[in-house]
């Protein structure tokens, strides 16, 4: 399993290297070359912390995106997901081209700080609920049940928190603007993915209305 979680890890770093660098023109990119060296160490050091807690949470997360008992629907979403961010990645692989976006350092240490942050977050949900999966799908096979600790306590997606943080910091350390203006719509995009999500649990995890019933907000507190 750990070979593979390098694999993996090794293959979605280079791409997103060879994507960032290739459409940009350059290898003198700073930012680019801090963002890819922490995504290569923290990959492996989040999964080894990962296989020693959980393994069978670090199994399925290595499992593929698209899978036979995944509703259609979440099928749909994860393709037009990818795309997205292989469409960000490209906007901001050209804003550095043209020299667009003038980013003091100052922001760009806010997004590695918010990277950090974004990572602790995610490590944080992972220690809570171990049938986080990177799909949306019963999990019978492994007993699932409603998780209601941690930040499970607060929102209902605290995953999907983590991951605004992430495409919140991603821009900042790679100093550009354009890719921070089409973050947003990454948030509308979870948000899709929430629906699918709790009409999904909802109708197959025991409890689970009455988690949504004592849990009001489903990613922002206070908000949403």
């Amino acid at each position: 399993m750990i070979a593979r979680l390098l694999l993996q890890n090794m293959i979605f770093t280079a791409a997103m290297g060879v994507l960032l660098l290739a459409v940009a023109g350059t290898l003198h990119w700073p930012g680019a070359w801090v963002f890819l060296v922490t995504s290569a160490l923290f990959g492996p050091l989040c999964g080894w912390w990962l296989y020693r807690i959980d393994p069978a949470l670090l199994a399925e997360r290595l499992r593929p995106v698209l899978q036979k008992n995944q509703p259609a629907a979440d099928k749909v979403f994860m393709v037009v997901f990818i795309a997205g961010m292989l469409g960000w990645l490209v906007a901001m692989g050209l804003d550095r081209r043209h020299l667009a976006s003038d980013m003091n350092v100052a922001w760009q240490l806010l997004g590695f700080v918010l990277f950090l942050a974004s990572t602790l977050f995610t490590l944080w949900v992972f220690r809570e609920n171990s049938f986080a999966a990177p799909v949306v799908k019963l999990q019978a096979e492994r007993a699932q049940r409603v998780i209601s600790t941690g930040p499970y306590a607060h929102v209902r997606h605290p995953m999907y928190s983590g991951m605004i943080l992430f495409f919140a910091s991603v821009p900042l350390i790679l100093g550009s603007w354009w890719g921070l203006a089409i973050a947003p719509l990454f948030l509308v995009l979870l948000a899709v993915r929430i629906r699918i999500e709790e009409r999904t649990l909802i109708a197959g995890l025991p409890g689970y209305a009455d988690y949504t019933a004592r849990v009001r907000y489903r990613l922002l507190p206070g908000l949403w």
